[in-house]
């Protein structure tokens, strides 16, 4: 028998693309997998966009807050009620390739490791491609991970039943970082990283945010917050981001060769 897969996947107000998304995980070939639709009380017709897929498949199920509650706590939601033995994530305007989860398990079982992620590209609200990709590490450590945000979320996948489940704090930006900092820090292995396009980065407005001020408050939260670091070490390790950020921009960013 296959492990089983969760695949948790928020949505807020995403009915124009969430079928593409779902259409993804779909045509997967590895199938042992069980889909939970977070609604975070949506506006749009969402639901109704939805119910065919939840009707026909018992593998997609849909859970929905009454109030708009943030990623954070629809995420912990999924997680919550995920019954696999890996918990991956998929955000609900991102694409996956047909492959990835087959290369993941693959490489969670042979590298007897708990944490695995890849390479995704860019691609822009129709899903056609930027023409850039973002490369990962082959290897990955919880204290190279402290520097900068090295895990795409919608490629990273963990053994929760070595790690057990993991719920991140209830930040407005960032969580999905904090998210994979518990996991490595639980782990005893680095993560692994898998160096094939595995997935698909939906660029809209407000996803590469130019606001520098907003993105220093949001890494801040993250060592202070997240992981309570004193202040004087949150700007020590804020200071290692910012050199580490520009490194990953120009070594890791690169146009699809």
């Amino acid at each position: 028998m296959q492990p089983l897969v969760s695949i948790i996947t928020p949505m807020y107000n995403n009915a124009n693309v969430i079928e593409k998304t779902i259409r993804s995980v779909l045509k997967q070939t590895y199938s042992n997998w069980e889909l939970l639709l977070v609604d975070d009380a949506s506006t749009d017709e969402i639901e109704t966009v939805l119910k065919p897929y939840v009707d026909k498949d018992s593998r997609i199920k849909l859970f929905v807050h009454k109030n708009n509650e943030g990623a954070a706590k629809a995420r912990n939601l999924g997680t919550k009620m995920a019954k696999g033995n890996y918990i991956a994530f998929l955000d609900a305007d991102d694409l996956w390739e047909s492959h990835k989860l087959q290369l993941q398990v693959a490489q969670l079982k042979s590298n007897n490791t708990d944490v695995c992620y890849g390479s995704y590209e860019w691609v822009d609200s129709n899903g056609k491609s930027l023409n850039k990709k973002v490369h990962v590490l082959k290897s990955l450590t919880y204290n190279k991970l402290l520097k900068a945000n090295y895990i795409g979320n919608l490629t990273g996948i963990y053994n929760s039943e070595k790690l057990g489940k993991i719920y991140t704090k209830d930040l407005k930006k960032r969580q999905d970082w904090l998210l994979w900092l518990e996991a490595l820090k639980r782990s005893e292995k680095p993560a692994v990283g898998i160096i094939k396009t595995i997935a698909y980065y939906r660029i809209t407005e407000g996803s590469l945010s130019s606001n520098k001020t907003n993105l220093i408050k949001h890494n801040f939260n993250v060592y202070r917050i997240g992981l309570g670091f004193s202040f004087l070490k949150s700007v020590v390790y804020l200071i290692q981001f910012f050199n580490e950020h520009l490194l990953v921009k120009k070594r890791l960013i690169r146009p699809i060769t």
